[in-house]
């Protein structure tokens, strides 16, 4: 057979669509082209795949090779189509039978030796394979993530000797299982090791509770960074679906580990990232830490220190939860759905208002350090929380009365259950056409609010956002409708923090 077609698949953001790896082999002078819109990584696929097979005791054919990957408008990147190229010119060399190759999809990097290097990107070709209803060949370093998505079936090949031996029946190779491992929770660091703070910490059991995002505003060495640092450990466990797709976004980067499965993200980008590391984008575009947040936390540490233009950039994913990278030949979209913390100081020299160390910043130092921060950005901020100075008394007492991750986990838990009960997401995700449902108010405590926002100046977005506030303390204190106390605490909390 002098033509044959193999199954693979491309990486186009967190999708995968199928690509034909079509392989042509005609008489006339040697010669090696590859076709269908390949990037610099897949045309060296030529030089990789003559190695391989040549070093794996195959013939390489010496006749005119036309190799296709289609469809031809989508761009092909990296070396995932090294295996299928190879696999294509063997079968239509008819060294490999290719009566049963139509069940796989086959996906790997090939080393010059003939072994299978892994690729990125694996858990979503893992899961488009599986909805195509067919078995997936994959580096066997990529194998255990890969059989994570559920009724997948993964074969993990070391080689492209191996691989063939299976593919001939002589040796065959078992599917890999998914390992015990991978369904164990994680362990994170316990709220119960921060002292004092008892405002800091109910703000952060509300924006845990509500999916609301948190600003922490105190003196260095507070606390802000720890408290931080112990949300993902009184979140939920993720459910399946986000597991999955927390795992396929980590995979661009890590795909050998089951580290980030099951584990909510709790992503810390220094200030002086770009635009490009905390949104995604590059000349090969592949999510950035927001999106690498999705489901946890992004954790931005001296807020103000980060260029306005990149802050800017993430006041539309707090929005619409994704990410989309256009491109001229293509759009790529990532999935964004993070709880924003950020934390920062009052002013530059970090001691405004602490009644121990006195404060070296002129008022206007300190209105110029405030205003890096646009409104519209802490607008989108739902929970301003004061982190003071402990004394030191209370921070070298005996840990014996903080509460535990556990505990305060269990609160958390049981207020998303009727979140989730009632309208299927977080008060922070909740649509705007079941807000006027789920956060009515009597008429006492919707004159109270109305009052309050007129004093406070809030915006419509930040009166909204007060709203789903006090829908969540409605939750927590296990109450059916919103009262005139969770108003007040509501916008208490707003009231806090810095004023851009």
């Amino acid at each position: 057979m002098e033509l044959s077609v193999i199954f693979s698949r491309a990486a186009v953001g967190i999708a995968s669509p199928p690509v034909q790896v079509e392989a042509h082999l005609a008489n006339g002078l040697p010669s090696f082209s590859i076709v269908g819109l390949p990037e610099t990584a897949v045309r060296e696929s030529r030089d990789r795949v003559r190695c391989a097979l040549q070093n794996s005791h195959f013939e390489f054919p010496d006749r005119r090779i036309t190799v296709n990957l289609a469809p031809a408008d989508l761009p092909k990147e990296g070396g995932r189509f090294d295996l299928p190229i190879a696999l294509g010119i063997l079968a239509a060399s008819g060294q490999l039978p290719s009566t049963d190759l139509a069940r796989y999809e086959f996906v790997g990097e090939l080393a010059l030796g003939g072994t299978i290097r892994p690729i990125p990107g694996i858990v979503p070709a893992a899961q488009a394979c599986t909805s195509a209803g067919r078995t997936l060949v994959t580096p066997a370093d990529n194998a255990a993530l890969a059989a994570v998505v559920p009724d997948s079936r993964i074969i993990g090949a070391e080689d492209l000797l191996t691989l063939c031996a299976h593919l001939n029946g002589r040796q065959p190779l078992a599917p890999t299982v998914a390992s015990a491992t991978a369904h164990t929770l994680p362990r994170y660091p316990d709220l119960a090791d921060v002292a004092g703070q008892d405002l800091a910490r109910r703000a952060l059991e509300i924006a845990a509770s509500g999916g609301h995002n948190l600003l922490l505003c105190g003196p260095p060495g507070t606390g802000k960074t720890l408290l931080a640092s112990r949300l993902p450990g009184i979140l939920p466990p993720p459910d399946p679906d986000e597991a999955l797709t927390c795992a396929a976004l980590h995979s661009f980067y890590d795909s050998t580990s089951l580290e980030h499965l099951w584990r909510r993200p709790f992503r810390n980008p220094h200030h002086s990232a770009s635009a490009a590391a905390l949104v995604g984008g590059g000349a090969r575009p592949r999510p950035g830490e927001a999106s690498l947040a999705h489901g946890g936390v992004l954790f931005l540490d001296e807020l103000p220190e980060f260029s306005r233009q990149v802050l800017e950039m993430l006041r539309e994913p707090m929005e619409a939860a994704a990410i989309t990278l256009s491109r001229a030949n293509h759009k790529f979209t990532y999935p964004a759905r993070f709880q924003l913390v950020a934390a920062m100081n009052p002013c530059p020299c970090g001691f405004n208002g602490d009644p121990q160390q006195p404060c070296r910043c002129t008022p206007d130092q300190i209105q110029r350090y405030r205003q890096r921060l646009s409104g519209p950005l802490l607008d989108r901020i739902d929970l301003h929380a004061d982190v003071p100075r402990i004394d030191a008394a209370t921070l070298l007492r005996e840990r014996t009365a903080g509460e535990s991750s556990a505990a305060v986990r269990a609160r958390v838990v049981a207020a998303r259950a009727h979140q989730l009960q009632r309208q299927g997401c977080t008060n922070a995700s909740l649509p705007d056409e079941r807000f006027r449902e789920v956060c009515s108010l009597q008429p006492a405590a919707r004159r109270e609010l109305e009052r309050a926002a007129d004093t406070l100046r809030l915006s419509g977005r930040g009166l909204h956002r007060s709203l789903r506030v006090a829908r969540t303390l409605a939750d927590m204190a296990g109450a059916t409708s919103i009262d005139h106390s969770h108003i007040a605490e509501a916008l208490a909390f707003r009231q806090q923090g810095p004023k851009a």
